[in-house]
């Protein structure tokens, strides 16, 4: 068993613990959820575990590097609960840490059972290399965002529901009510779509350097070109439509689904269709 699988494995275990903290108290009624300090410091070890994980199963050597399409979205959840992190020092969204946790929790046990990968050709040009970080920031920001607006879409219908009296709401009812408001949450997402979509940016300018490098051709007409240029203009869309027309609200989720949809089809859905269903590594 190579040290990656142990690894995510620890930080499945980690986060999967995290989460059951978080949502036990949920089932005697208290809606409140804080992280504390005990949970804070705890989170940071299981992140601190995950990238470890990450560096052990990505990083073969110097000259490597192996990538699947389990371990892009572990890195892209990993990346995610760092920009939470770091979020969470200046704005109160622990509560966001309920639906944050299993995901992370399920997709690092992903990315220690479908280990399947294959090794990068070309990894030593330092531009690729840039490339592949820079991606997968983008990759991770995004995921959460769309993490994000799948949360808002949820609470928005919850909200328009009729009033219950607080005995017969559910478990999911009372995890709904202990998220940070929607107009909190909409701040929130698209600061994480404006530096989404600057990575983003950054990428396929980084992109078009390799393979004007390598291939020499500036967009090489491959799917993994195609999807990234596509979820690029829709939130290229988004932001001029949120700058020129006010977009918030459902029209605003509806389309940071569909740019996180392209995102995940420009390689972890290719990568799964490859190593998963037709085991080539």
């Amino acid at each position: 068993m190579s040290a990656g699988i142990v690894f995510h494995s620890l930080a499945a275990l980690a986060y999967g613990l995290l989460a059951i903290s978080l949502w036990q108290p949920l089932k005697s009624g208290n809606p409140q959820t804080s992280a504390g300090a005990v949970r804070r410091a705890c989170l940071l070890g299981a992140i601190a575990l995950h990238g470890v994980g990450l560096y052990m199963a990505i990083l073969h050597s110097a000259s490597h590097l192996y990538l699947g399409w389990a371990l892009a979205l572990s890195a892209a959840m990993w990346l995610g609960m760092i920009v939470f992190w770091l979020e969470s020092l200046v704005t109160r969204i622990d509560g966001l840490l309920l639906i944050l946790l299993p995901a992370a929790a399920i997709i690092s046990a992903g990315a220690a059972v479908f280990h399947q990968g294959h090794v990068v050709s070309n990894a030593a040009n330092e531009w690729l290399r840039i490339h592949l970080l820079i991606a997968l920031t983008a990759y991770g920001l995004t995921t959460v965002a769309a993490l994000q607006a799948m949360l808002m879409a949820a609470l928005d219908r919850y909200l328009h529901r009729p009033v219950e009296q607080a005995g017969q709401r559910n478990l999911l009812a009372r995890a709904l009510d202990a998220m940070p408001p929607l107009l909190v949450q909409e701040h929130l997402l698209f600061h994480l779509i404006w530096i989404s979509f600057s990575v983003l940016t950054l990428t396929v300018i980084t992109g078009a350097i390799v393979s004007l490098q390598l291939a020499g051709t500036l967009f090489p007409l491959d799917h993994k070109t195609i999807f990234t240029l596509l979820s690029w203009a829709t939130f290229a869309v988004l932001l001029t439509g949120r700058h020129l027309s006010g977009w918030r609200g459902r029209k605003a989720l509806r389309w940071t689904l569909v740019g996180f949809a392209f995102m995940l089809l420009s390689y972890s859905g290719s990568r799964f269709v490859i190593d998963v269903i037709l085991n080539r590594g």
